[in-house]
């Protein structure tokens, strides 16, 4: 089975896209298919780890000029209509789909994967001759696609939020019974759960995703000067390679009152959260992997489409909402946060959502298609 990855990563839109598609892109390879990316050439890309995993990615460049175009609601130079998002593409979906045609044509995959918020229905009809079916993975729920099977791995969502903008007969699966977890996250959840039985604040985990291109991280290192952390709690910070303030936050966290880390490009994630008693997270893809492992987490909403994730897990009672807005000056690690039953309800509440399976549940969906497809016709 060849798979075709069509996702972007960059300063502005983070990482998670690309992380998430290479999560499915080892599952798969595992499965014994054949998979490659296409990529945008975007400051704060990719590519260097796509292939440093030994997949090929093939590469698309940014047309000069189209990095502030695209604002909801105008057209594109082309004359296209732009979406939300349509700014993140760094070219017309008309000509980003004319990039990809040489690529598809000679590669002919059996699936095409497409994660990206600027892509929608336009793109996807004007690649059909060149691919055999399209997945889409997404989040928001709202713009038309033409695919065979839709993604949503958030918390809660629900098929009828999709119904509108897919064909009739395309397969949507939707919650975090599906969401993307490399298998060590699965492999880690018997331990991680195992040790919250009796909680105790000892290590703090801070991760605002790969990029945090608005030094999140920085400004809930301040805020936690004036928390109750015990004494004797360690602080680790996760950060990308790409993070533009990452220099300063080695230098901040040097002067605080507990002992601190700083560490880039981490590979072992899940052993990382497994060994942690609390985090402080943004509401995006690593949220699944927190519940997997049932790490409590006080959760920062660092884009508005991460605001649907962040309610539902809130409500469902593991993860306590930090506002962004005055991050620095309230407190984000209470005596209440930091209470063993706390941080037990919590637990127990973010394993539940998710057991770190879903990609298994994905790929079985996806061979399932393609089985069926090449069956004889009686």
């Amino acid at each position: 089975m060849n798979v075709v990855f069509r996702a972007d990563a960059s300063l502005q839109m983070g990482t998670g896209h690309v992380m998430r598609c290479l999560t499915l892109a080892d599952a798969l390879t595992a499965a014994g298919a054949r998979c490659e990316f296409i990529c945008r050439t975007h400051p704060g890309n990719l590519l260097d780890l796509i292939r440093s995993k030994g997949y090929i990615a093939h590469e698309l460049s940014i047309r000069q000029g189209m990095s502030g175009a695209g604002v909801s609601g105008c057209k594109t130079e082309s004359g296209e209509h732009a979406s939300a998002h349509s700014h993140w593409l760094g070219a017309s979906q008309a000509e980003d789909a004319a990039a990809c045609v040489p690529i598809l044509a000679e590669l002919q995959p059996d699936w095409l994967i497409v994660d990206h918020y600027a892509l929608d229905v336009r793109w996807e009809q004007a690649l059909k001759p060149h691919y055999r079916r399209l997945m889409v993975i997404d989040d928001l729920a709202d713009r038309p696609h033409a695919c065979d099977l839709l993604l949503d791995q958030t918390y809660g969502r629900q098929d009828e939020d999709y119904r509108a903008w897919v064909p009739n007969d395309c397969q949507i699966l939707c919650g975090s019974q599906y969401a993307l977890l490399r298998p060590e996250f699965a492999a880690r959840r018997p331990y991680s759960l195992q040790r919250r039985v009796r909680p105790q604040l000892r290590q703090l985990l801070i991760s605002m995703g790969g990029v945090d291109k608005d030094n999140a991280t920085g400004r809930v290192l301040e805020a936690l000067r004036d928390c109750p952390l015990p004494g004797d709690c360690r602080i680790t910070v996760v950060m990308g390679s790409t993070a533009p303030w990452l220099k300063e936050v080695k230098q901040q966290t040097l002067s605080l009152p507990w002992p601190s880390q700083v560490l880039v490009g981490v590979s072992d994630m899940a052993r990382l959260m497994a060994d942690s008693d609390l985090a402080i997270g943004a509401a995006g893809a690593t949220s699944w992997e927190r519940c997997c492992l049932g790490l409590p987490t006080a959760m920062v909403v660092l884009a508005e489409n991460q605001r649907c994730i962040a309610q539902a897990l809130s409500n469902n009672g593991a993860a306590q909402l930090i506002p962004i807005t005055g991050l620095e000056s309230q407190p984000i690690i209470t005596n209440r946060l930091i209470n063993p039953r706390t941080l037990s309800s919590m637990s127990l509440a973010a394993a539940a959502v998710t057991d770190g399976l879903g990609a298994e549940r994905v790929i079985g969906n996806l061979i399932k298609k393609v089985h069926y497809a090449n069956q004889p016709v009686m």
